[in-house]
């Protein structure tokens, strides 16, 4: 927040008001408000990170847009403002720096005045708080500021997305604020790189009229002209172009420095630490560490130790290893322990291993081949009708009647 305006009873209460009345609007073309606090320094809002970028940078990649392309953007830029509106604000601020276009393409509508004076429309010792490009003739003269103030801020933005610069210059912030008082804005297609349709001339001409009883009443009544003439013309639909060099963009891709005022050293940068030299080899007799031995090389004095941590400190020189006692004597049926830790396996491990080293047994030799098998089975079959066509012949088969052709008388 401004600090000027910090120490005001006055203006912190309107702050107070205004911020819980726009936390509570809901909008996908309205950056969400989360929370605020104005009981103590700093006082800040908590607002709805975009990660996209600003159409005033989308503007300085790529110059004026055409003319179905500026609609579509004013179109999604009214309906967010027409939801301020309808809830009775005026946003008094309507720029491309408060435009703000999200990773997937959707235009939201920022910074609601909230941290504005509520005379900020006023002269004040030769200064202007606002920003002057887009002022309404009425904040510039201290005249009642209604939702026909934005209305003219938001023709100014669709003379610069059309053009890609805005109509009024001035060598001072207040020779530049007043020239709005004695001129008009020119027709965009005069001075634009795209054809620019007469309708949407006349668009910029109404909303940026001197007279506020001229222009548009509110962002309504704009968004619906707006409609009308992308309707009439036949306009395709446009989608926003994400910047490739917006500040969110930067931000993410450059690493995180904590090089900044006031750094305590916590994350300073880490040093490079030697590798660890090759452990002594462990005796038959002596005991394996079951943790690495601690690098005693590091020099642990670099800095001064931090209030949350505890100072370990490290011995000068490594404690000397005992000597190994020798083997205890076995005491007849008293089961002696082994003095090397076995570290356990896994169930069933003990007889995979037996199972893996015992030799298969060996096949016992056979001369038998598939061609003598097959002749063994050829005899036995022969024996068989053998001895079935003897038991036959020597039984009943040998006293067989025979027929009697003739007989003898």
């Amino acid at each position: 927040m401004d600090e000027r305006y910090a120490d005001d009873p006055v203006f912190l209460q309107r702050f107070k008001r205004e911020a819980r009345a726009m936390a509570r609007l809901q909008h996908p073309n309205l950056v969400a408000v989360h929370d605020f606090s104005a009981d103590g320094e700093p006082i800040y809002l908590i607002m709805e990170l975009i990660t996209g970028g600003t159409l005033r940078e989308l503007l300085a990649e790529r110059g004026p847009m055409p003319a179905h392309g500026a609609v579509a953007v004013m179109h999604s830029l009214l309906t967010g403002l027409q939801e301020v509106h309808e809830a009775g604000f005026v946003h008094r601020d309507i720029k491309p720096d408060n435009v703000l276009i999200t990773a997937n393409h959707r235009i939201k509508l920022g910074d609601f005045g909230l941290v504005r004076s509520s005379n900020a429309h006023q002269l004040t010792s030769g200064q202007i708080v606002g920003t002057v490009s887009y002022l309404s003739p009425e904040q510039v003269t201290g005249e009642a500021i209604t939702p026909a103030s934005d209305v003219y801020s938001a023709g100014i933005v669709l003379y610069e997305l059309l053009t890609g610069t805005v109509p009024f210059r001035g060598d001072t912030p207040l020779l530049h604020a007043t020239a709005r008082l004695q001129g008009v804005v020119s027709p965009p297609s005069a001075r634009a790189t795209y054809e620019v349709p007469t309708l949407v001339d006349a668009l910029v001409a109404t909303a940026t009229a001197r007279d506020p009883h001229e222009r548009f009443s509110d962002a309504g009544e704009f968004l619906a002209a707006v409609d009308d003439v992308a309707r009439e013309l036949s306009f395709p639909p446009f989608t926003v172009p994400v910047p490739k060099n917006s500040a969110a963009a930067r931000t993410a891709a450059a690493p995180t420095s904590f090089s900044v005022s006031g750094n305590t050293g916590i994350f300073d940068a880490t040093t490079n630490i030697p590798a660890p030299t090759k452990p002594p080899a462990v005796g038959p007799h002596e005991p394996e560490s079951l943790s690495p031995s601690p690098d005693l090389t590091r020099d642990f004095s670099q800095r001064a130790p931090l209030g949350f941590e505890t100072r370990l400190d490290m011995p000068q020189a490594p404690a000397a290893i005992p000597p190994a006692l020798p083997p205890a004597t076995p005491v007849p049926n008293v089961p002696v322990a082994s003095p090397e830790r076995v570290s356990p396996r896994p169930v069933g491990s003990a007889s995979t291993a037996l199972a893996t080293e015992e030799e298969p047994p060996e096949r016992p030799l056979s001369n038998r081949g598939p061609l003598a098998l097959l002749a063994f089975f050829i005899v036995v079959a022969l024996g068989a009708g053998a001895v079935a066509i003897g038991a036959w012949w020597f039984g009943s088969g040998s006293y067989g009647e025979i027929p009697v052709l003739w007989r003898l008388y």
